[in-house]
């Protein structure tokens, strides 16, 4: 394919997106770019096929066939237009913008373009995940009853990161919140959210909680649940379970599971628990931006959906009802709350 990938943002999960774009057979070279100069060198040290750049103009002016964005949450809806409006499909980590006020506003704005937007929800790539979206779709589950999305950090982020994060429900729950919509295939019409703090007493000053949970009630009856924590000190845990009348599924119950069972007759799970998220997702993100580079060079949309802005956006409505919820303490409808109706899911 030899794409030339720009990628904007070098932290944490940049530069994580960076050696898995360097990976892959489709990308030839990597145009990169960070306000921390260290962060560049790194990148390009380490992989030869990066070259750096001094900003995202200079990204955007290169000859790029695509960018990807892992900046902080505030640029993003910036850095999606501008690439649009550079005529270079974007991928986005999650999530779009801040609010679903903003998310709607620059899905409006990006609607018309006729540019590749990707949104950065990778569980949908996790082969598992894929399976019970599937097993779902199939009716072979029969009417789905409950769906559950856990997601426990084994420890949380520093403290400057959850300063600007949003919330547990923007920046962590929404995860669950797009894996829920996409493997039921249904919209949510009713958000309750409650949670606590237990650790760092500088969450309360943020306006945040370390661990919370959250009930979903989709249109067609079905209920989900979602659990999460910023502390799990056995490792990181993410696991989906999918209840149906006639068949149950899960995902993410693998040997590296990082729980203790204390049933003397029973020994799984065997395996070192998982320790983080880009371990247990290598696969699902390379998967992912292979999607990507697929979509920005010939549009074609691969088995497995991407997240759209529209998926996104509807997401963010999620969110926003259930930061809404925690802070009012009753049950908060999406309709009250979405800037605009929700859009159809993503087969």
């Amino acid at each position: 394919m030899g794409m030339r990938v720009g990628v904007v943002g070098l932290g944490r999960i940049g530069a994580f997106h960076t050696a898995t774009l360097a990976g892959l057979d489709e990308v030839d070279e990597l145009v990169v770019t960070d306000a921390f100069g260290p962060a560049v060198e790194a990148v390009t040290a380490a992989h030869p096929t990066a070259r750096p750049a001094a900003d995202l103009d200079a990204v955007l002016a290169s000859g790029v066939d695509a960018l990807v964005v892992a900046t902080a949450t505030p640029t993003h809806a910036e850095f999606i237009e501008r690439a649009v409006a550079a005529r270079i499909p974007v991928f986005c980590e999650k999530p779009i913008a801040m609010s679903s006020v903003q998310s709607a506003e620059v899905a409006r704005r990006v609607a018309d373009a006729g540019i590749p937007v990707a949104i950065g929800y990778n569980r949908r790539f996790d082969p598992a995940v894929s399976a019970a979206r599937a097993a779902v779709a199939s009716g072979d589950l029969g009417f789905i009853t409950t769906a559950r999305s856990t997601t426990l950090d084994p420890a949380p982020p520093p403290m400057e990161y959850i300063a600007t994060s949003g919330g547990i429900f923007r920046d962590c729950a929404v995860h669950d919140f797009d894996t829920l919509r996409w493997v039921v295939g249904d919209d949510v019409v009713q958000v309750y959210a409650t949670g606590s703090n237990q650790g760092d007493p500088r969450f309360t000053e943020f306006g945040d909680v370390d661990s919370a949970t959250v009930v979903l009630r989709f249109a067609s009856g079905t209920m989900g649940v979602v659990s999460a924590s910023r502390y799990n000190g056995r490792g990181y845990d993410c696991r989906l379970e999918v209840h149906g009348s006639a068949d149950s599924v899960a995902a993410g119950w693998d040997a590296g599971t990082p729980i203790r069972n204390v049933d003397a007759a029973v020994d799984f799970p065997p395996g070192a628990p998982h320790g983080f998220f880009m371990e247990r997702f290598a696969e699902a993100y390379r998967r992912e931006l292979t999607a990507f580079c697929h979509l920005a060079t010939d549009n074609s949309p691969g088995p497995v959906p991407l997240c759209t802005v529209d998926d996104a956006l509807a997401v963010a409505v999620i969110a926003d009802a259930a930061t809404l919820s925690l802070t009012e303490g009753r049950p908060v409808a999406t309709a009250d709350v979405a800037p605009r109706p929700n859009p159809r899911i993503t087969s």
